[in-house]
């Protein structure tokens, strides 16, 4: 799938105050992609702020050194952005992936416009330049500064490496192909350092972290000869192993890591209550129709969604369903 960059290009130079946002629990792959588009707009002379339905989580704080990225309802408001004249949501086409700052875009007059790499869609009342094919969408970032003839730089480098790593399990996953490394080539040329972010993002663990993954993979149970794994957080583990939510990131990789392993399952309750799901795939089931059946969305190996309830009203509905999708 294609994007139209030169309809891109005219919106982009056509609007001067831009709105940056992307998904609540964002990830790096979201959060380097705003950064990364901050700066190519600010390259243009454009009047740039990004702001969340969610905190940056701690463990990402790196990403972002001069906490540019506010937070609706705390570091941000809704009055703050009110002559902005262009909102670009990134990495998310999905309402209920926008958090609070859903309400601020459906009642903001700005010119809308959606760039991302996700399957699943919403209406957001934009224009959208979707790659349903790119492996991130930091890279969609890096071609929009080729379709505008931005150069490169350090300060936007790096996010872009960062986002795209991340999201192709630092290039180890089916989705990085051989463009995939000749774009990382590119970033790391510009000032991107491999070595550095990578210990920014993975040795860097808090104590309480491990001892979550811990707790997580010893509740890992497989059904259907192990082609099917699952497992669950509660509350009280964030609690009594001094972790945070986002320390649950990439757990569900570990467990889909186990040899047989064709569909992985992670259950994480909420603080406000209900369960967020993580779903992973290496077969032919497609983790976001999964998704979907739920109010979510993602991509085929990837998705998530959130249910409300109990562990024992959620696990058992969504396991009825990947259990019937392999056999």
């Amino acid at each position: 799938m294609s994007i139209d960059w030169s309809r891109f290009v005219e919106l982009v130079g056509a609007h001067q105050k831009f709105l940056l946002v992307s998904h609540i629990r964002p990830d790096c792959d979201a959060l380097g992609s705003e950064l990364g588009m901050a700066g190519i707009l600010e390259a243009l002379g454009k009047d740039v702020k990004i702001v969340n339905g969610m905190a940056t989580p701690p463990n990402l704080a790196f990403i972002d050194p001069t906490c540019r990225i506010k937070v609706i309802g705390e570091t941000a408001q809704a009055s703050d952005l009110a002559d902005r004249d262009a909102i670009m949501i990134l990495d998310t086409s999905a309402w209920q992936q926008l958090g609070a700052m859903a309400e601020v875009i459906r009642a903001h007059s700005a010119k809308k416009m959606v760039l991302d790499h996700h399957v699943s869609q919403d209406d957001l009342g934009a224009e959208n330049f979707k790659n349903t094919t790119a492996e991130a969408a930091g890279r969609l970032v890096v071609e929009a500064a080729d379709a505008l003839n931005v150069k490169l730089t350090p300060e936007i480098a790096t996010p872009l490496f960062a986002a795209i790593a991340t999201d192709t399990g630092w290039y180890r996953f089916g989705s990085a192909s051989s463009n995939t490394y000749r774009i990382a080539a590119r970033l790391i040329d510009a000032g991107a350092s491999p070595s550095k972010i990578f210990n920014s993002l993975y040795e860097q663990d808090t104590l309480g972290r491990v001892l979550l993954r811990g707790v997580i993979l010893s509740r890992v149970k497989a059904e259907l000869g192990g082609k099917l794994v699952y497992t669950h957080v509660l509350k009280e583990d964030f609690t009594n192993t001094g972790a945070l939510p986002s320390d649950t990131e990439d757990v569900i990789n570990m467990a889909l890591a186990i040899a047989g392993t064709q569909f992985a399952v992670i259950f994480v309750e909420q603080q406000t209550g209900g369960f967020k799901l993580s779903f992973r795939s290496r077969c032919a089931v497609d983790c976001s129709k999964m998704a979907e059946q739920y109010g979510g969305g993602g991509h085929k190996a990837a998705a998530g969604a959130f249910l409300p309830g109990t562990l024992a009203d959620v696990q058992p509905r969504v396991l009825d369903a990947a259990r019937a999708a392999l056999q």
